[in-house]
């Protein structure tokens, strides 16, 4: 899938209820990936029950619709509610189950959008292999020329040296070709946190060393593969929101320095 030029690549909405399903491509115009939010180890919830709830015609309608305006619809996983590694959930069988899933409702990929905080936070790398074996397993159940992988880190876990297993750098090493790209959460991590175009782009707090866009990239992160996450709304997030003015002129900023791989928004309520 070729780097989007619009900005407004990646869209959630988890909330039941406000849509049946996924909205009408008319209500996102401009994303070229919108996913549906959540598919837990436990099933499926959110929007991704309200898929299920569809026949399958509906789906099908959908899917076409989708595809003759661009979007790829896919399928975000986990979330914050969902703590794979910490409650002992097979990685091999979990990405069957989960790639079956999206076989069978016929999405075009899967968002991880791993929280298992206190996998990472252990620092004994069981949470960085637990997600590498899952990833290699995903893959081979949704290969590359069909399906899109992306994952969803917050950016703190690209750190160096802030956690004993590494983290997502350890993730992208081990099996960062397999990954589509990024999507890296830049809220939610502090009130103060990437919150400015230099704290977003060039020089994160020394909470978060090292963890802004650029700084990722100098990590050995491909930039293109860094796809820059906000909050959609200023209550989406506990904090990172950013006003659509003030993030313009970063993205624009980062695109002067080389970096073209868009931006993602996080609706958690549905109001867009």
């Amino acid at each position: 899938m070729e780097s989007p030029m619009i900005f407004r690549q990646f869209f959630s909405c988890p909330t039941i209820g406000y849509h049946h399903g996924p909205p009408p491509v008319s209500q996102i115009e401009g994303f070229n990936v919108f996913a549906l939010a959540f598919l837990l180890v436990a099933g499926a919830f959110d929007q991704a029950a309200e898929w299920t709830q569809l026949t399958s015609a509906q789906r099908a309608t959908i899917k076409a619709q989708y595809a003759a305006a661009g979007i790829k619809l896919i399928v975000s996983v986990f979330g914050s509610t969902d703590a794979p590694t910490t409650n002992g959930a097979d990685p091999i069988a979990t990405a069957d189950t989960m790639a079956a899933w999206v076989i069978q409702y016929g999405l075009d990929g899967v968002d991880v959008d791993y929280e298992d905080f206190d996998a990472i936070n252990a620092g004994d790398g069981k949470a960085e292999a637990w997600l590498a074996s899952f990833t290699r397993r995903l893959r081979v159940k949704l290969p590359r020329e069909d399906y899109l992988l992306t994952h969803a880190p917050v950016a703190p876990w690209f750190s160096p040296g802030k956690f004993g297993g590494g983290a997502y750098l350890t993730v992208d090493s081990t099996v960062g070709n397999l990954i589509d790209w990024y999507n890296v959460q830049f809220y939610n991590q502090g009130a103060n946190e990437y919150t400015t175009c230099a704290g977003l782009l060039t020089n994160s707090s020394s909470t978060w060393p090292k963890s802004a866009l650029f700084q990722i990239a100098d990590s050995g992160i491909p930039l293109h593969k860094l796809v820059i996450g906000k909050p959609a709304l200023t209550n989406d997030a506990s904090n990172g929101f950013m006003n659509t003015s003030t993030l313009a002129n970063c993205l624009n900023t980062a695109k002067k320095f080389g970096w073209n791989a868009g931006a993602m928004a996080y609706d958690k309520n549905g109001l867009l």
